[in-house]
Parts: C-alpha cells; sequence; structure tokens
C-alpha cells in the first residue's frame, strides 16, 4: 500500500497554480500534503488534512473525486490524474491512529447541535476546537446521519465513523444525546432554557420523495432512504426494479446485489444518468441493467408498468403513450432523492422554510431566528460530503462570532446545596 501511494505522491507534478486545489470544494492544499509525504512528514500532512477538513477520512473514500480534485489534475488532460484520494486515505488513516489530543480550555459556553451528519459533526469540531461545551442530539442510535445510515458499508465502513466518535468526539469531550429527537419531548425553546447560547440545526433530508403513482403503497414497494438504513431486515427476491438513476440509486442496485438479489434494473426517465460516471461504471461491472426514458406509470404485484418517453435535442421530455409494458419484479425501490422533515419547524417560532421545507438562511447559515443556524441538506437540499463540510466551517466561524458578544451564565442557584452522601460514602 505505501509503495502504491508513494507512486500516486511521485507522480504529481507540484504545480504552482494547483487545478486539484481549486476544484476541491474544500480547497484541500493537495501539493503541500503530498510535498510534506514525500519529505517523510507524514504526522505533519495528516495534521493539515484534518485541520482543513475534520471528515477527511470519509471524504477519502466517498468523494466525487473524478469531478473535483482528480478531474482537474493536469495529467489527466493526456493521461491518468494523480489520484490523490488514495494518498488522502492513507495519510489521514493512518495519522488518525495518534490522534490523542484533548478538549480545549473551556470558555464556559454551552452550544447544541441537531444532528450529527456531516454538516453537524463538522461544527462540532470546529466549535469544541474554541473551548466550547458542545452536545449533539442525535435522533438514531449512533452518529453519522447519512453517513452511517445513507452510505452503504462497502464504500464507507462504520468502522470509520467508530473511530471518529472516539478521535474527534470523546477525546474532545463532545457530548452525544442519541435517540434525541429534538421537535418531540425536547423542544429548541428547552435548550436555551438550559443555557445553549446558539444551536446549530442539522436535520438532513430523510423524508422520501414518493411518485404519487398506483400501487406505491403495495407491500413490495420501498424507499431508498429507508433501505439503506437498513438493508439487512429486507427481503427482496431475485429480481428488483430501482426507479431511479442518481448515486443513491447505484448504492441501492449495489447494495440489493451484495444482498442475494440476482437481477436488479435502474430506470431513468432521461437518456443520461444522474449517478456519476464512476458509481454507474461500478454498478454495470456488479450486474446492474440500465433501462432509459422510461416513466413508472402504475405498480402492480407482479411489476411495474412504464410508459416511453422521448427526448429531444434540448432534453424536452415527451410522453409516448400506447408504449406501455409491464416489467415484472419481485419488489420496488423507490429512489427519486429525499426532502426535509419538519418536525423542528412545526414546533418552533420564527425559523422560515422555503416552499422545499429546508430552512431560510444567509450566506453564513443564520436561520430567520437570532441564536438559531443551520447548513448542510436541510438548507442547501442534498449535496456532497464535502460541500457540507466546506459551507459548514463558515456556518461554524459565525456562531463562534455570535457567541462572542454573549455572556457566560452565571452559576446555578442550587450550585451551592449540600451534595447527598450515600451510606457507603459515594
Amino acid at each position: 500500500m505505501a509503495l502504491h501511494v508513494m507512486d500516486e505522491a511521485n507522480h504529481c507534478l507540484g504545480c504552482k497554480n494547483p487545478r486539484c486545489q481549486q476544484g476541491c470544494p474544500i480547497h484541500t492544499n493537495i501539493p503541500e500534503v503530498i510535498r510534506l509525504l514525500k519529505d517523510n512528514k507524514l504526522n505533519e500532512a495528516g495534521k493539515m488534512l484534518f485541520e482543513n477538513n475534520p471528515l477527511t477520512t470519509v471524504c477519502s473514500l466517498i468523494c466525487n473525486h473524478e469531478n473535483q480534485c482528480e478531474g482537474h489534475c493536469v495529467r489527466g488532460i493526456k493521461g491518468a490524474p494523480v489520484h490523490f484520494s488514495v494518498i488522502e486515505n492513507y495519510i489521514s488513516s493512518t495519522y488518525a491512529s495518534q490522534m490523542t489530543r484533548g478538549p480545549a480550555t473551556p470558555n464556559g459556553k454551552r452550544v447544541a447541535i441537531i444532528g450529527s451528519g456531516p454538516a453537524g459533526l463538522t461544527i462540532a469540531v470546529v466549535l469544541a476546537r474554541y473551548g466550547y461545551d458542545v452536545t449533539i442530539f442525535e435522533s438514531h442510535d449512533k452518529i453519522g446521519g447519512v453517513l452511517r445510515y445513507g452510505i452503504p458499508e462497502y464504500r464507507l465502513p462504520k468502522s470509520v465513523l467508530d473511530d471518529f466518535e472516539y478521535r474527534h468526539l470523546r477525546l474532545k469531550d463532545i457530548k452525544v444525546r442519541p435517540n434525541t429527537d429534538v421537535g418531540k419531548a425536547l423542544k429548541v425553546d428547552d435548550l436555551f432554557r438550559d443555557g445553549f447560547k446558539a444551536i446549530f440545526i442539522g436535520t438532513g433530508v430523510w423524508r422520501p420523495n414518493a411518485l404519487h403513482i398506483k400501487g406505491e403503497s403495495l407491500g413490495h414497494v420501498h424507499f431508498a432512504i429507508n433501505y439503506l438504513q437498513n438493508p439487512d431486515v429486507y427481503h427482496l427476491g431475485n429480481r428488483v426494479i430501482v426507479i431511479g438513476a442518481g448515486n443513491a440509486a447505484m448504492d441501492v442496485a449495489r447494495t440489493a446485489i451484495r444482498h442475494g438479489t440476482r437481477h436488479v434494473q435502474c430506470f431513468s426517465v432521461t437518456q443520461k444518468l444522474a449517478a456519476s460516471e464512476y458509481e454507474a461504471s461500478y454498478a454495470k461491472l456488479e450486474g446492474v441493467d440500465f433501462v432509459l426514458n422510461k416513466k413508472p406509470v402504475e405498480i402492480t404485484d407482479q411489476g411495474v408498468v412504464f410508459r416511453d418517453l422521448k427526448e429531444d435535442e434540448d432534453g424536452a421530455l415527451t410522453e409516448l403513450p400506447g408504449t406501455e409494458m409491464l416489467y415484472p419484479a419481485d419488489s420496488v425501490i423507490v429512489s427519486i432523492s429525499q426532502g426535509a422533515c419538519t418536525t423542528i419547524t412545526e414546533t418552533t417560532d420564527g425559523l422560515k422554510v422555503n416552499e422545499r421545507g429546508l430552512f431560510v438562511t444567509d450566506e453564513v447559515g443564520r436561520t430567520s431566528r437570532p441564536g438559531i443556524f443551520a447548513s448542510g441538506d436541510a438548507v442547501k437540499g442534498a449535496r456532497t460530503v464535502v460541500e457540507a463540510v466546506a459551507y459548514s466551517k463558515k456556518v461554524a466561524e459565525a456562531m463562534h462570532e455570535y457567541m462572542q458578544t454573549l455572556p457566560v451564565d452565571p452559576p446555578s442557584e442550587y450550585a451551592d446545596v449540600p451534595v447527598y452522601q450515600s451510606d457507603d460514602g459515594n
């Protein structure tokens, strides 16, 4: 592995005007990281990666590299680009095991993070570096959000997230309240009551979008985001139809094959797949069939009825009545993106959302209510992980600036009450 990594590192030209860095949404200083590695300064390279991107171990595995850093590499113009994903993964995973730094000096102020997806984790780490007392409220039993419950194990091993929780959260005294869905038993106003100076909302987009066609409620029909949360509990059968052709649909199709399904078809309304070429190529390699220019019109017990679509040069689609055909399937999975959940907005006054249910914010995540910030998919809709990290770093700085203007709360009125001592003295 190390030899392969060094081969890639030696392939780098060290450009003075690094296109790779410009193509990275978080502007990782790729030439400098590679230079440090080549100078046998792996720890310095690792520190640079983590300080710039707390989720560097994750991004090294799941970023859309062919369209970002590697897609902009000058070597890729006439040949193979430098595969920085391999270099980043080696450095970050090796350096991560040596991260033992504890919490920063406390500044006496509490901050709440609702949701532990990419945005929430980024902001939690950045604010902990400033000495804030950070608590993450997560509705699931483990941290990670879409990283854990929306990305398959073969793409992002859960061990990477478990290690992140130890290295970044526990060592920095970041508290986690699992299985806590803010907006139900606990409301946002309860957090302000209990002394949280600012609240970040990064609840993602967990409500699946529906097709709204006949048959969608049948027992063999499922939604992609639900299936990916725990595919082990589903019994899909030998023949599966996936309606949709984005990256999530590729995850569904490839996961279904790994769980024993023998024949998977992905249907797209357009001629061009929405998924990245990289993800689609792997799906094809693993046996997924693609059927293009088809619109689902009804789901039956036997499968899905599709109608042909004609696509002109401008991409406009026209339905062709009379072309309906039943494609048989044991199970059907609908994968046409997700929308925002409404638990918090329905129980919190003064929070504006747009017509899609996403939070309305300014350029640094301030919502319509002072002290409440938001970013990630809950603001911009489904985006890539690295885009969420890049934007959330700006939001974290805005939260820090806001909280700097607020006083530290006085001690509780019960701070001096006697402490109960049990009979054994403990």
